[in-house]
């Protein structure tokens, strides 16, 4: 295993879950179920949401698990990872679809390991493939009917275990995550790391490619290829690569320092 004090530029940016790195509307912790006076409640106090549940015992049936979704992945927005934890985890407790539950259990394990909780992390994405299996038992291919939810959880829970130390079982999820959806592209790059980790160098410039073909271009994958580029002693397209990889990081940072700017505005 690779030591993270003597290579920590190797910190690998996994990939985030279903939602994570799309925008939200505003979010209200008051949604219509709930019925309380918004006045009485922080919209940012950790316990709003847990006590106003618990208060009032509401069935679920009564309860839109969707939108305590959504309640967490704002908060993942703002970096408000406790909360969000605590939204999946009332989601997964008030829902009775099984994708649903699936989706709010690999959330709080992305959420968990945001905040380097990982043996938590590791229990969030165990359970969310628990479900799947079952789920699989109940109704037939469930994996194939719902692949986003469970590539995710074992990619997901790949990182988690490699951050254990555990990187023969971490590779075993990253290369179920692509043998469930092989068109998930963050699941060909967390593949191709954990391939190039081992010194599989050959096999990892096989699955950056496939990442890179199905749309994941970005300066963190083109790093990753420029790696994997090195190590095979191809130093030319290597260094175009790392000049390329650059030119986006520098064009993503100017890019939120307008954004930025129009906010102020």
């Amino acid at each position: 295993m690779t030591d993270r004090q003597e290579d920590s530029d190797r910190r690998h940016r996994f990939s985030e879950g279903a939602g994570f790195d799309e925008s939200y509307e505003e979010f209200d912790l008051d949604p219509p179920e709930l019925d309380v006076d918004p006045s009485r409640v922080d919209p940012i106090d950790s316990r709003a949401l847990t006590d106003m549940l618990d208060e009032r015992q509401i069935g679920s049936e009564d309860v839109d698990a969707q939108e305590l979704i959504d309640v967490g992945l704002s908060y993942t927005q703002i970096n408000r990872y406790e909360q969000a934890t605590e939204a999946f985890e009332r989601a997964a407790q008030f829902t009775d679809d099984p994708a649903t539950e699936q989706e709010a259990w690999v959330n709080k394990g992305v959420a968990h390991a945001e905040l380097e909780e990982y043996d938590e992390a590791i229990g969030a994405h165990r359970e969310a493939l628990r479900i799947a299996r079952e789920a699989e038992e109940d109704a037939g291919e469930y994996d194939r009917s719902s692949p986003e939810h469970t590539a995710t959880a074992h990619t997901n829970l790949a990182y988690a275990l490699w951050e254990f130390g555990e990187t023969a079982e971490a590779l075993d999820h990253a290369e179920r995550a692509v043998e469930v959806d092989d068109r998930f592209a963050e699941g060909w790059y967390n593949r191709a790391f954990f391939l190039a980790d081992r010194g599989l160098t050959e096999d990892a410039l096989h699955s950056i490619d496939n990442a890179i073909r199905l749309g994941l271009r970005n300066a963190p994958v083109l790093e990753e290829k420029a790696r994997i580029l090195e190590e095979l002693g191809e130093d030319e397209q290597a260094e175009a690569l790392a000049e390329e990889a650059n030119e986006l990081r520098e064009q993503a940072e100017q890019q939120l320092v307008e954004e930025r700017e129009q906010m102020r505005e």
